[in-house]
């Protein structure tokens, strides 16, 4: 084969491979706009309604609140390196890395960003998947939901009412009553022990 005809031939894959790559991102960014929940334009704006809690676990109740939106800069000076990665910037901790993972005290686990009530230890469970895992969360206002199509799977992101901070994904496979597994990052989370009078 001549050196022209396999330098037209590397031209020609090469493009077509680089075409391949354009048109997939396009696809994934489509359809994840696609599968976004039309309902969280309104969630994300604010001001929003949460349930608040004390750290003894007790129902305080429903309070309006402006969302707490903080700059780049802001959000990096108060939080770590990791905490910062994982709810502003949606990454995800190592398994088995987290603080929290094996966390077994009664109490409060609430947003490292905002400190709102997220989870009570009441609803924490052994997953053996190597983060915090809770079959429910502390009041359904505190948290939302939306489609994530990222990673070439679809899945259910987590996240803050309050501060919109990423927490983790929700999966179908949890124990019983809710059969819901919120998989949480311990690095988002903030636990406070439930103090006994």
């Amino acid at each position: 084969m001549a050196m022209s005809e396999f330098s037209r031939r590397i031209f020609i894959f090469g493009g077509a491979a680089a075409a391949s790559a354009v048109v997939f991102l396009s696809v994934n960014k489509m359809g994840s706009f696609a599968l976004a929940d039309r309902s969280e334009q309104s969630v994300q704006n604010g001001p929003v309604m949460i349930v608040e809690f004390g750290d003894d676990g007790r129902r305080v109740g429903i309070v309006k609140r402006e969302k707490v939106r903080r700059t780049a800069d802001e959000w990096c000076t108060r939080l770590s390196l990791d905490s910062y990665r994982v709810t502003r910037h949606a990454w995800t901790e190592s398994p088995e890395s987290g603080e929290l993972t094996h966390e077994h005290r009664a109490g409060i686990f609430r947003c490292i960003c905002c400190d709102s009530a997220l989870f009570d230890s009441k609803a924490k469970f052994e997953s053996g998947t190597g983060w915090p895992s809770f079959w429910e969360a502390i009041a359904t206002e505190n948290l939302y939901e939306k489609m994530d199509a990222t990673l070439g799977m679809v899945r259910r992101e987590v996240k803050c009412t309050l501060c919109d901070a990423h927490l983790g994904h929700v999966f179908a496979d949890g124990p019983d009553p809710t059969g819901l597994r919120y998989c949480m990052n311990s690095v988002a989370l903030r636990f406070c022990e439930r103090k006994v009078a």
